[in-house]
């Protein structure tokens, strides 16, 4: 596995499923600041709010597919998950079909976000309990004041340039504030 952070100003996201694992999906890439098109053929009341008018009640179309570069499939019958897969892949898309390892190009990890701080647990699809622990424990170890902490780290990596600090420099200043604070045990 290659760990990749994609940034969803650049890359065209699409989801194609139902259900509740779709909704989480769908949150998981609205709470990381996508707007990917939803594809659903028969979505609940929840999907098609999150969703909003980004909502397609149908399976992408050939033409539709054209415009997309990462495709998640989840909630939809086997078989028609596979095609979908398929189809998409033959257009270069990369695909994540939930929790069917076969027809994954990638694995969506377990996420802790702390406003701009992205911590990250992939098991690659081997035991998702044991990702799902780690984060957790991440979760426990880095509270919602993290968010904060990262824009003081950043306050003070953004002064240190601007006085002309050079990249060692920089980073030598950031670990000795974050150990001054005693953040991370």
């Amino acid at each position: 596995m290659i760990p990749v952070a994609l940034d969803p100003a650049r890359v065209r996201i699409a989801l194609a499923g139902q259900g509740p694992l779709a909704k989480r999906r769908l949150a998981q890439l609205l709470d990381g600041g996508a707007s990917p098109a939803v594809y659903s053929p028969d979505p609940d009341a929840e999907i098609a709010t999150l969703a909003g008018d980004r909502l397609v009640r149908s399976l992408p179309s050939p033409d539709a597919l054209a415009s997309v570069q990462v495709l998640f499939v989840v909630g939809l019958e086997d078989m028609v998950a596979e095609d979908l897969a398929r189809r998409a892949r033959e257009r270069g898309i990369l695909v994540n079909v939930e929790d069917v390892i076969p027809l994954c190009d990638f694995h969506a990890p377990s996420v802790v976000r702390r406003g701009d701080l992205l911590m990250t647990v992939s098991t690659g699809g081997k035991s998702p309990a044991l990702a799902q622990m780690v984060r957790e424990r991440l979760e426990a170890l880095f509270p919602a004041s993290w968010a904060e902490r990262l824009g003081e780290i950043a306050a003070l990596r953004d002064r240190l340039r601007a006085e002309g600090a050079k990249g060692p420099d920089v980073l030598r200043a950031s670990r000795d504030f974050i150990a001054g604070k005693g953040w991370l045990p």
